[in-house]
């Protein structure tokens, strides 16, 4: 009876008492917020974390006498997503260390250094393996695509054709070569391969976008690394929107190549340089060699070429010419002569000698192309993600500290006015002369991915990086084709300046004036997309660069009539909703009432909520049936841990506690009789 008494007795206090100490701290914490302002944001939310109610006014007592939860209501600091993460050392400063713990933290970050520099040459290595997969799986579908010449003389089919090939083969330098040797065959012409160089410069930006993916764990992470991935993705797809019809009504880059050629005299030279290759060839080589000639062969007609594995088998060959007698027919210039009642013919015949096998692991293995091509591609693509993850944890560990600040501010400030617009164009330098140096604008692309995930490069630093990647990468393009023997060196030489021109014409329209850098705004729109709904990014892949491109090359097999009547009215309507959005978001007042928003169609015509659900709601029944029930069980209580915490204990005086009820012994809650 007792204790029933008094805790009767303090429960009336408390709901009397509560309410004033709660104003007074209000009033405290208000103050200290006050003098703290100029403070990390990071430290912010965990004192407004810690603190009771700080959203109440500091001047105002609550007028309602009820019990306030002992805990913040309000969410934690929401900063924009967008501004880069501050890196800090939470370790102990440099001076404060002793001489043991000095030489560990210098160890410590050489081998942190060194494993960095290990795990990045594997992911190099991992994309060369993971093209070579592509070609092993869709290399001979590539050379097929590319025999139909009467559908490549079409400028959108021909643009999709070098999407989807590029997409198979996983390199823009391959799908090119290709184009290069169909050209100096004489079964393509100058001016039908541009839309295919056009669509090869679309498809090897899928790369970088599939390694933003690997960074789906963190929100935030994802959408800066998502949009610094699909920022190259739009600024291509809207330089083909601008100038593949330009080109196929006035032949620009075709004509303006032209004359270059005509007015130089032009001679052949060594090839590109091997720079990055001379150090990852040892590794793929061991692993896997291709004889990429098969793929040009089957394009250009060649049927002995189907036959053929992509699988080298053979590294060093040598041919000889064999001459003996026939008794086939006298030609003119033959040495021809008379033995008995015979009449011999000399004829020379080139053999292949083998000398020497390869040394990958491939070279003994009787298995098909298809086979071999799937088991590379499981394995580059477990290597590719592991390392990927491996990179991003050991940079988050790295750069703190002054270390952080110092790479910070080489690579996003701006020099001071009135240059500060000359930093574009230098970061557009740089990555034009890495993207040469590493001979692929898909690994230096991929490598800044991460980067931008984590946050140390800006978005906008990356866009003009990447920019100046799509040239790098043309130049070695340029270097090989001065490379090509004399009679086919024109066009090859072509060829790799439309590539050229084509991305410079793209940067002229795309990047000098501010308010044109569109490919920054929708890479951004779309980053905040599918960190929201992160099985969009999924969904975008496949759109853009597989179901798209075969539905306009279906299109185009069934005739221009049949495309223009259907792309036409797609193209308007896409145009009409576009316009109603921008109309919508600035000047609603100029619309009919019905236009004003969406709400009058059904609403998963407006709206991903209801797509989210029904895709929530099958990954969940995947779960349900594949993962364990100890799983599920441990994420409840998880779960029912984190509510615990923030409810309100006001029994944690033993005297008020019933006897059957568990005492909570929390660090992190906030207790009613603490107050």
């Amino acid at each position: 009876f007792h204790k029933d008494c008094c805790k009767s007795l303090l429960l009336h206090l408390r709901c009397v008492l509560l309410p004033s100490i709660l104003h007074i701290r209000n009033k405290t914490n208000s103050s200290n917020r006050a003098t703290k302002q100029n403070h990390n944001k990071q430290r912010y939310a965990t004192s407004t974390h810690n603190s009771p109610n700080p959203t109440n006014d500091a001047d105002t007592a609550p007028k309602d006498s009820v019990v306030l939860p002992a805990y913040s209501t309000e969410d934690k600091y929401e900063d924009d997503p967008w501004n880069l993460p501050e890196l800090q050392d939470n370790g102990l400063k440099w001076s404060e260390l002793d001489t043991k713990g000095k030489v560990l933290r210098v160890l410590t970050a050489v081998v942190k250094f060194i494993l960095l520099v290990g795990f990045l040459y594997m992911f190099v290595c991992s994309l060369d393996v993971l093209s070579s997969a592509f070609q092993l799986v869709g290399g001979k579908a590539a050379g097929d695509i590319f025999q139909d010449n009467a559908v490549l003389s079409n400028p959108v089919a021909g643009l999709v054709i070098g999407v989807l090939v590029t997409l198979l083969v996983q390199s823009s330098s391959t799908s090119s070569s290709i184009v290069v040797s169909m050209v100096s065959s004489g079964l393509l012409e100058v001016q039908s391969a541009v839309p295919v160089i056009m669509g090869a410069n679309i498809g090897t930006s899928v790369t970088n976008t599939i390694v933003a993916m690997m960074q789906a764990g963190d929100r935030n992470e994802f959408r800066r690394a998502f949009a610094g991935a699909t920022v190259h993705d739009f600024f291509n797809w809207l330089s083909v929107l601008i100038l593949l019809p330009l080109e196929a009504a006035t032949g620009v880059l075709y004509k303006l190549t032209k004359i270059i050629i005509d007015s130089f005299n032009i001679q052949g030279g060594n090839n590109a340089p091997d720079l990055l290759n001379v150090i990852t060839d040892p590794l793929t080589d061991a692993i896997i060699e291709l004889d990429k000639k098969v793929i040009s062969d089957i394009a250009t007609g060649d049927p002995a070429a189907r036959n053929k594995s992509l699988i080298k088998i053979w590294c060093k060959t040598e041919k000889i010419t064999v001459r003996f007698p026939s008794d086939a027919n006298c030609t003119t210039g033959a040495l021809c002569w008379v033995e008995g009642n015979k009449t011999l013919t000399q004829i020379n015949v080139t053999e292949t000698i083998n000398l020497e096998r390869c040394n990958h692991i491939f070279v003994y293995a009787n298995l098909p192309d298809l086979a071999v091509g799937l088991i590379l591609l499981a394995l580059s693509l477990l290597i590719l993600c592991t390392c990927l993850i491996l990179i991003v944890k050991l940079l988050n560990s790295m750069l703190k500290g002054q270390v952080a600040v110092v790479i910070k501010k080489v690579l996003n400030t701006d020099f001071p006015f009135p240059f500060g617009w000359v930093t574009g164009y230098i970061a557009i330098m740089v990555g034009a002369g890495m993207t040469f140096i590493v001979q692929s604008s898909s690994v230096f692309t991929s490598a800044i991915t991460p980067l931008v995930g984590i946050g140390v490069i800006s978005l906008e630093r990356a866009y003009p990086l990447t920019l100046g990647s799509n040239i790098g990468t043309t130049t070695t393009a340029i270097l090989a084709a001065m490379a090509a023997p004399g009679e086919t060196l024109a066009n090859s030489l072509q060829v790799a300046l439309c590539h050229f021109f084509f991305n410079i014409a793209g940067i002229l329209l795309w990047y000098p004036i501010p308010f044109t850098r569109i490919p920054i705004r929708l890479a951004r729109a779309l980053g905040n997309r599918t960190a929201k709904y992160r099985w969009f990014a999924a969904l975008y892949l496949l759109l853009c660069f597989l179901l798209m491109p075969l539905t306009i090359l279906g299109l185009s097999l069934a005739g221009w009539q049949v495309l223009v009547g259907v792309a036409v009215p797609i193209v308007v309507l896409a145009i009409f909703i576009i316009v109603v959005n921008l109309m919508q978001a600035r000047c609603p007042q100029y619309l009919p009432s019905g236009l004003r928003d969406w709400d009058f169609l059904p609403r998963p015509l407006h709206s991903m909520a209801p797509w989210d659900r029904v895709v929530t709601s099958g990954m969940a029944f995947c779960g349900a049936r594949c993962c364990c029930k100890c799983c599920q069980s441990t994420d409840d209580e998880e779960k029912g841990l984190q509510e615990r915490k923030k409810s309100l204990e006001i029994y944690d005086n033993p005297v008020l506690t019933r006897d059957d009820e568990p005492q909570e012994t929390s660090k992190e809650t906030m207790k009613a009789t603490q107050l």
